[in-house]
């Protein structure tokens, strides 16, 4: 039973079947703490969240890269062990590889493993070394429960907190090591996308990816960023490397972005009954504009979906090309609104902290957003800022990585009059406020001390949503 089960135990002989089958169960339910405890994130879920805010995965968008000259040298040569996607910002590299991703996924052989993550600024659960790793670890060891004991050999001594105090990175590097060094381990493609989007410990991460992908030739790795001389420079320490530049392969992604245009403008022209003229006008404008960027495409069609069809031959004129220059005017239409300075606030709450934000927790932080009756009308708030933030699930996001770096760079002055500093105050005092006003002993009405946390069941409502954010940062 124990092959069925993907665990090993030691015989013990003279053992009855009772107690045998008892250490059995308890060898199996200590494997399955181990795999949650490395859970910090599930990739899978990820990915599909973030091809749902981009609107879907558009496959006539990326099916050029599996013709591509240099994609087909890293996947057929046994020698092409790393491949580094590299572009600036609102390519596509993203989608890029969530279409990567689904291709292999469809064409390899059953016993392949595939093991992903996406890295994201904006998100403290997903931005750093050791999360990397441990979303890695934690799709390999899910799919390859053989594995396993590479990571109990430590993580049995310590628990959870293995993969969460200081020296998590030193361990899960030697756990990894142990995993692509380890004779039994399958054929695994590894993915990392928008490295540039790891914040903590980015270069350790760069070193272990350029070292380890050399190892093995078992393993194949995809990694993708921007054109920042910082990771070239530790990439290039890479020995079997190949490097696909988005920019260099412009006509293929220029024809990719047609495709997206094409499917866009055809939305739009169903959804708002765009006459022949009107529909020829949005597609010589997006294709004559969009400078081989996929999120520029996305956002003046966002801002289309909301105007009028009449209007739509004045509104094209507006649009400027180049994602900074659009991101400008996005800004400045904001200020037009009679709710300019709740956004403004909005936009730079939402700038400052460390990870995606609850409705309830961004109305804690946002003080005027208290005065708002209901969540249709605090999502009519976020509506305004559609440029910069997305809603999901009751989850506020921003809508691409550069969107937070302009707000920072070039529109820090208005977002911030006294200060990057005097924001974050801001956002500590609120903090203080909400706890005070919310937290209170037993808040769950546990009852009894000493309550095992993994039996306690979360409240509907749950009083502390409101403050979660301010409680952990």
């Amino acid at each position: 039973m124990s092959g069925i089960f993907d665990v090993d135990i030691a015989p013990a002989y003279s053992e009855g079947a009772a107690s045998a089958f008892r250490r059995l169960m308890d060898e199996i339910h200590a494997q399955e703490r181990c795999v949650q405890d490395v859970r910090h994130t599930d990739p899978r879920d990820d990915k599909r969240r973030i091809e749902d805010t981009k609107g879907g995965l558009l496959a006539d968008s990326y099916r050029w890269v599996l013709d591509n000259t240099t994609f087909q040298q890293w996947q057929q040569h046994p020698h092409g062990r790393l491949l580094w996607v590299k572009g600036d910002p609102g390519k596509g590299k993203t989608m890029l590889l969530c279409g990567i991703i689904d291709e292999l996924h469809r064409s390899m052989l059953t016993t392949t493993l595939l093991s992903y993550f996406f890295c994201q600024a904006t998100d403290s659960r997903i931005n750093s070394a050791t999360a990397v790793l441990r979303g890695l670890l934690y799709m390999l060891v899910v799919q390859q429960p053989s594995l396993i004991p590479h990571v109990r050999k430590k993580y049995d001594h310590a628990g959870k907190s293995l993969f969460e105090d200081a020296n998590a990175w030193v361990v899960l590097t030697e756990i990894f090591v142990d995993v692509l060094q380890d004779s039994s381990l399958r054929t695994t493609y590894l993915i990392i996308d928008a490295l540039d989007e790891c914040v903590t410990e980015l270069l350790k991460l760069l070193e272990f990816v350029a070292k380890q992908s050399s190892v093995s030739s078992r393993v194949k790795w995809i990694v993708s960023s921007r054109n920042w001389p910082d990771i070239e420079t530790r990439l290039e320490r890479a020995g079997r490397k190949v490097k696909l530049s988005l920019e260099l392969n412009a006509d293929s992604v220029a024809a990719a972005i047609a495709v997206f245009v094409q499917q866009k403008v055809d939305k739009l022209a169903q959804e708002h009954q765009y006459k022949a003229e009107v529909r020829h006008a949005v597609l010589d404008h997006l294709a004559s504009n969009a400078n081989g960027t996929f999120l520029w495409v996305a956002l003046v069609c966002q801002e289309l979906e909301r105007t009028a069809h009449r209007h739509v031959l004045k509104k094209l004129a507006v649009f400027p090309p180049g994602l900074d220059d659009l991101y400008k005017r996005m800004l400045q239409q904001i200020r037009k609104t009679d709710d300019a300075e709740l956004c403004t606030q909005v936009l730079a709450a939402i700038t400052l902290v460390y990870r995606p934000m609850l409705l309830k927790e961004l109305v804690a932080l946002v003080e005027p957003l208290e005065d708002i009756a209901n969540d249709l009308e605090l999502r009519e708030i976020i509506g305004l800022c559609s440029s910069f933030l997305t809603l999901r699930e009751q989850i506020v996001y921003f809508v691409h990585q550069s969107a937070k770096d302009f707000l920072l760079v070039q529109a820090a002055e208005e977002l911030f009059p006294l200060g990057i500093e005097v924001g974050h105050h801001a956002i500590f005092t609120r903090s203080l406020k909400s706890m005070s006003e919310i937290l209170q002993r037993d808040i769950y009405g546990l009852k009894e001390v000493g309550y095992i946390v993994n039996d306690v069941k979360q409240p509907d409502p749950d009083p502390l949503a409101a403050v979660r954010y301010s409680c952990v940062y």
